[in-house]
């Protein structure tokens, strides 16, 4: 699985799945006009050390329930999600594209295959 998409008002936004060492580690570092997201599989806490901007941040349970939400984390941050949940996952994706999102909504993913 190399990419996914997620649809946020009408619009799909790119989502990067951090699947090596080196995608987690790099995360979002460094970017500036950040038009994508990356999701953290199981993953409980992220930091916004070294980023440009601010980006919202989602956890999310097994079922892609959204369990977390804050808007506009700005840089030299740290996000943990208190979940007991070891499937537990963080999306982090541009500033303020989650502003419609509620806690209890679930999230669905389209393959970047299907699109």
């Amino acid at each position: 699985m190399n990419g996914l998409y997620l649809i946020v008002d009408k619009k799909q936004i790119k989502i990067v799945v951090a699947g090596s060492y080196f995608k987690r580690l790099g995360g979002l570092m460094f970017k500036k006009n950040i038009n994508y997201g990356i999701l953290f599989p199981k993953c409980r806490a992220i930091h916004t050390f070294l980023m440009r901007e601010a980006i919202d941040v989602i956890g999310i349970d097994s079922n892609n329930k959204i369990i977390y939400k804050r808007d506009n984390v700005k840089p030299w941050r740290i996000v943990k999600v208190k979940n007991k949940q070891k499937k537990t996952s963080i999306l982090e994706l541009p500033k303020n594209t989650c502003l419609s999102f509620k806690i209890g909504d679930y999230l669905s993913f389209e393959d970047e295959d299907m699109t």
